[in-house]
């Protein structure tokens, strides 16, 4: 069930990285501004369904608006494409360090929660909380639609088309700034969904939980290949399954020592991931 939120949340950074070739180390706090935001509207009385679909246009349109006011000038500026990943390396620590201190600053460093769907619910002979079942259902309908999206839309084919050859796609008519764009912003987006799924069934931190689910959606993202949307599915899914059984069977401190100790044999065997190429 981890797993599932867990592929959510890489797949957003995985279609980044593949289209616009930035590796957005702030993917994590639009994650914790899901789930702040969930918070806040469920605090004002919204079903936390409700104010999970509400935040959904308010973290494409804060991803939208980062690319096109902090990364597209500083693509601008750049002498090479080498040294705007670099920068934009820069860039994505200081928005990072930007967005969990004005979180801090707006809802306190105190643990936040509240309460959804708390009752168990027993699938064979394993009991599950409900919120948890909800979460992993929901995330895995929200990556279907937008695996199909890609294949089958327009609109998807155009960032496919901007992420295999973007001079080429341009020379056919493809604005690839408003591409670069609308993928940040979709990107954020899912992060968003992910948070917001994440706030029905466990604690908000606000000056750790971005930083630590953006470590962990880079792991998935090498693990599964750069830029591969079914890598980073598949990827959330055995990092779920991995630290799951750590946690059983050996010590739930060892869980992200674990994650780390797969992607480094993923390196070492398999440089490129499970999908990459």
């Amino acid at each position: 069930m981890q797993g599932g939120v867990f592929a959510l949340i890489s797949m957003g950074l995985s279609m980044q990285y593949g289209v616009a070739k930035i590796l957005n180390v702030s993917h994590g706090e639009f994650l914790l501004y899901g789930a702040l935001l969930s918070w806040t509207l469920v605090g004002l009385g919204v079903h936390p369904v409700l104010a999970l679909f509400l935040c959904i246009p308010v973290l494409f349109a804060a991803g939208f608006a980062v690319h096109r006011t902090v990364y597209e000038r500083g693509r601008t500026v750049s002498k090479s494409f080498e040294l705007f990943q670099s920068n934009a390396m820069l860039l994505a620590f200081g928005s990072m360090f930007i967005m969990q201190n004005v979180a801090t600053r707006v809802w306190g460093s105190l643990p936040l929660s509240y309460t959804f769907m708390a009752f168990p619910v027993t699938l064979g002979p394993s009991p599950f909380m409900a919120s948890r079942l909800f979460a992993f259902a929901f995330a895995i309908a929200i990556s279907a639609l937008f695996y199909l999206f890609l294949l089958k839309t327009r609109l998807g084919k155009s960032i496919r088309a901007a992420a295999q050859d973007p001079v080429s796609a341009g020379i056919m008519g493809i604005n690839i700034k408003t591409i670069m764009a609308v993928c940040f912003g979709i990107g954020a987006a899912l992060a968003g969904i992910a948070g917001s799924l994440m706030s029905m069934y466990t604690t908000i931190f606000t000056t750790t939980m971005g930083f630590e689910n953006t470590l962990i959606a880079i792991i998935i993202v090498v693990l599964g290949g750069l830029g591969s949307i079914p890598g980073s599915l598949i990827g959330g899914f055995l990092l779920g399954l991995g630290g799951a059984f750590v946690t059983t069977y050996l010590d739930p401190a060892l869980s992200v020592a674990a994650f780390y100790a797969i992607i480094m044999i993923m390196l070492l065997v398999r440089p490129k991931g499970l999908l990459g190429r």
